[in-house]
This record gives structure tokens, sequence and C-alpha cells, in this order.
């Protein structure tokens, strides 16, 4: 977790009051932040890959929202982060660009947010997704329920 030490001035009744405290922001928050600038970018399809994907398919469907996290994980140090992505772009999509605006969106996501320096942010591509051969849209298209 990350803590800030600060101390801020207030003014109350025009009196000056130095308040000082941290903030410790938690892995949680960095994470989230990280992965919804990573959706946020052009050519990504999914985040995570393989079975966490499809396991957090299915918890998406049963809590009704995706989870914002997925193939996120991070590191938070007292001022710096490491960010480690896991994606499936979109077929077609320039996937060094992809990664380089991933990189971009996410480092000043979590440096704007934050104020914690992002020192690295790794992107790995697990899979092309090919518009029409998505295992979850067959699932919706099938005639059984």
């Amino acid at each position: 977790m990350a803590e800030n030490q600060s101390a801020v001035t207030t003014r109350h009744n025009g009196a000056h009051h130095d308040v000082k405290g941290s903030t410790v922001i938690a892995d949680s928050v960095v994470s989230t932040i990280a992965g919804i600038a990573a959706r946020d970018t052009g050519g990504v399809y999914a985040m995570g890959g393989g079975m966490s994907r499809t396991i957090g398919a299915v918890r998406d469907r049963v809590a009704g929202s995706e989870d914002p996290t997925r193939g996120v994980k991070v590191e938070v140090g007292e001022k710096q982060a490491a960010i480690d992505l896991e994606i499936v772009v979109e077929y077609g999509s320039p996937i060094a660009q992809t990664a380089g605006d991933i990189r971009s969106n996410v480092s000043d996501a979590v440096q704007g947010m934050t104020g914690l320096d992002v020192v690295e942010a790794n992107v790995t591509v697990s899979d092309v997704h090919i518009a029409g051969f998505d295992d979850d849209q067959d699932a919706d298209n099938s005639r059984v329920v």
C-alpha cells in the first residue's frame, strides 16, 4: 500500500490551521484504476486470459457487472507502482501500438489519481479476438436454455 505524508493548510473562521496526516492507497485501488484505463484503450477486447477470463465471465454474469481488476496485478510501494496487465486484443489492431497506448493510459490514470510514479507497465497479449468466433457470443445464441 502507498502511504503519503502531507500537511494541508486550511481556513476555519479566517484562521489558518495546519492539518497533518497520511493517505494510504490500497493495492486494489491501483488495480481498479489501471484496469479501467486499460479497458478504455482502443484495440482491447478483454482483460485476462484463459481460465481467469472464463471464470471471470461466469462471475460477471452472476454478479451482473464486470470485475475491473481482472487481468491486472500490481505492486505498490510508498511512491511507486509496477503494473502487469494481461489483455486480449481485437483482430486487426496493431499490437505494439495498442500495448504502448495501454502503458500511456494506465500510467496517466494511476499517476493522475494517486500521485504514484508508475515505474513499469508490462502488457501480456494472451489472445486475439476475432469477431464472430467468440465463445460467449455462441453461448448467448444457443437455442436451448
